[in-house]
């Protein structure tokens, strides 16, 4: 039966890989890569420098494919139907290349960004081209290094505090109000930089974008000083790249409400 490793990758840097990640490369025959334009061909050439530093030339095949478009405009009651629509569609490009493209007796690979169990949609994709049925096949898993544990551990912070609970959400979450009963808030996936509605509140942000690659930015420090930077420094660097992965921890103050 053919096999799918899932790999996770960090957040950029070859050596964030850990010793587990490194042999599913070399045990791997096929790696298949979703190519997402022009404008994020840094990330394919991330994924082919990882390759080059962990795996001897020639030994393995590289396919790629193009990822479908995304209705990002899709807001409300429509955002949940337009992400399920997107998946649905990876899925029928991952069917096709495990199919055509891996033999009954191959193993394939995906590699995915820090680690593939947080906001990471390949597993669920996996499970639904399994469910299909015109194609088998076995997976695992591989964690990788987050871009949350890369971004606190360059600020050198923690995520949590003693005895107290942290949250992970998203910027579209984090629009909606900050979450009750926690004081440390990681946010992922905001495009609008909600952290924006926070910059007149007692509380530290921890910011980065390109975590572990060489564009890497890092911005901490009092919400109130740091947003302004932040946005400037983001609109900047989108800009000249034309996409931006970014991540941050926001530090509420324990005194206030």
């Amino acid at each position: 039966m053919r096999e799918i490793h899932v790999i996770g990758i960090g957040a950029g840097d070859p050596d964030q890989l850990t010793l587990q990640a490194v042999r599913a490369l070399r045990d791997t025959d096929v790696f298949f890569l979703l190519d997402k334009g022009e404008a994020k061909s840094d990330l394919t050439g991330l994924r082919r420098d990882i390759l080059r530093t962990h795996l001897p030339e020639g030994g393995y095949r590289v396919v790629e494919a193009r990822d479908p478009e995304r209705d990002r405009g899709a807001g409300g009651a429509a955002y949940s139907p337009a992400v399920g629509d997107w998946r649905s569609a990876r899925a029928e490009i991952y069917e096709r290349l495990i199919r055509e493209e891996l033999g009954e007796d191959e193993r394939g690979a995906f590699l995915v960004w820090g680690d593939p169990a947080l906001y990471d949609s390949t597993i669920g994709i996996l499970e639904e081209v399994l469910e299909r049925g015109a194609v088998a096949f076995a997976y695992d898993v591989v964690p990788g290094v987050s871009s949350v544990s890369a971004l606190v551990a360059r600020h050198r912070t923690g995520l949590n505090r003693v005895a107290r609970p942290v949250q992970i959400t998203t910027g579209r979450r984090l629009a909606e109000g900050f979450p009750e009963g926690v004081d440390d808030v990681v946010v992922m996936l905001d495009a609008q930089q909600a952290f924006r509605r926070y910059a007149d509140r007692d509380m530290d942000i921890y910011w980065g974008a390109y975590i572990g690659t060489p564009d890497e930015i890092l911005v901490s420090g009092p919400i109130a000083e740091a947003a302004p930077r932040i946005e400037r420094l983001r609109a900047e660097a989108r800009e000249r790249k034309g996409w931006i992965m970014d991540t941050y921890l926001l530090r509420r103050h324990p005194a206030e409400d």
